[in-house]
């Protein structure tokens, strides 16, 4: 399962022209699941993304989750973060997981952050989404489960 994580001051998705998820600042979540993935991926990574530290303290250094601050994760479904661009012009997606595994892994897992004290949003999973957001610094990681972290 990978996620790519953005530090936003805002964010929020539309299907269409209904908005569907939004959050003030905190954090947008991309996120792709795997052939492979599981719940222990789900685990994993809403884990650390609860508790990644990167918003800043009183000296402005980096220091402080999204529950240290009370803001928001606003999780998208993107099978494309599983795309392999390795060869040719076109990207395959033979590392994605089929859609029946992917959406019951990408629920599991806006349901396990909802464990945490932050608010939680989501687009719609297989839906074409339009997100708007204000990346702040700019900061933007790149999680994998399958890496150790």
């Amino acid at each position: 399962m990978r996620a790519v994580v953005q530090r936003v001051l805002e964010a929020f998705v539309r299907v269409g022209m209904e908005e569907v998820g939004r959050i003030g600042p905190g954090l947008l979540v991309f996120v792709g699941v795997g052939p492979e993935d599981g719940m222990e991926d789900v685990r994993v990574l809403t884990d650390k993304v609860a508790h990644l530290r990167i918003f800043p303290d009183d000296q402005d250094r980096m220091n402080r989750s999204v529950m240290d601050t009370g803001g928001g994760v606003l999780v998208v479904s993107q099978f494309t973060l599983l795309g392999d661009c390795r060869k040719g012009r076109r990207p395959s997606y033979a590392g994605a997981a089929e859609p029946g595994l992917a959406r019951s892994l990408y629920e599991a897992f806006v349901e396990r952050m909802r464990d945490y004290p932050v608010q939680v949003a989501s687009g719609r999973f297989q839906e074409n989404m339009r997100v708007h957001l204000v990346n702040d610094g700019p900061v933007t990681l790149l999680l994998d489960s399958r890496k150790h972290f």
